[in-house]
């Protein structure tokens, strides 16, 4: 289908189950491992992260593609750090038919925003007609299967002082998603321990 779906399956795979989720790691063999959280009601990923490990001293840091950033906490006090409140962050989220953006903090009315799907940076890139913000959104999700975004998909609303972008995904992603699916289908939990996945 895709050279990603052939490193999907040729990765070793690995899952739990914990509660409504499915978290599968898949190790590529490189350095590279990715950790997707299931929703087992829906089969939609609710949380995609990265790390990439560098054979230095100490854990390497999970990069977060799908979902809320994660915390970052002073390791002697163990308190949550936080940039300024009024910045505005992006969070990535998927659906069965879409792919979605949640910029908040955004105050500004709808008419002042305008999304662009960008094909030569492969980007979507969203811009305030007062220039108060700028931002170049990747699409990882299209460049893993070298497909470029595409304007006619792009539809956005503003409430709450967050700006959605959604994306609606093409027929190739959608039927790699099943595909993909189909695969981590295929690590059963044992029955005798939740917490410990068949690797594949």
């Amino acid at each position: 289908m895709s050279d990603w779906f052939a490193q999907l399956k040729k990765a070793k795979k690995s899952c739990i189950v914990d509660g409504k989720l499915k978290r599968v790691h898949f190790d590529f063999g490189d350095g590279r491992e990715m950790v997707e959280e299931y929703n087992l009601d829906t089969n939609v990923v609710t949380r995609r992260a990265w790390r990439h490990n560098k054979e230095l001293k100490g854990e390497d840091k999970w990069e977060v593609e799908i979902g809320d950033p994660e915390p970052v906490y002073n390791k002697e006090e163990t308190v949550l750090i936080r940039e300024n409140s009024n910045q505005p962050f992006v969070s990535r989220r998927i659906t069965r038919t879409n792919l979605e953006w949640r910029i908040r903090n955004l105050p500004y009315p709808i008419e002042t925003y305008s999304v662009t799907a960008e094909p030569d940076s492969k980007n979507l890139v969203v811009r305030t007609a007062n220039k108060k913000y700028f931002k170049k959104l990747p699409i990882p999700d299209l460049d893993r299967l070298n497909l470029l975004p595409e304007q006619e998909n792009i539809s956005f609303s503003h409430k709450f002082n967050t700006l959605i972008i959604t994306y609606k995904k093409p027929k190739a992603l959608v039927d790699l998603e099943k595909a993909v699916l189909q695969e981590i289908n295929e690590i059963q939990p044992k029955n005798q321990d939740m917490m410990n996945c068949k690797p594949s």
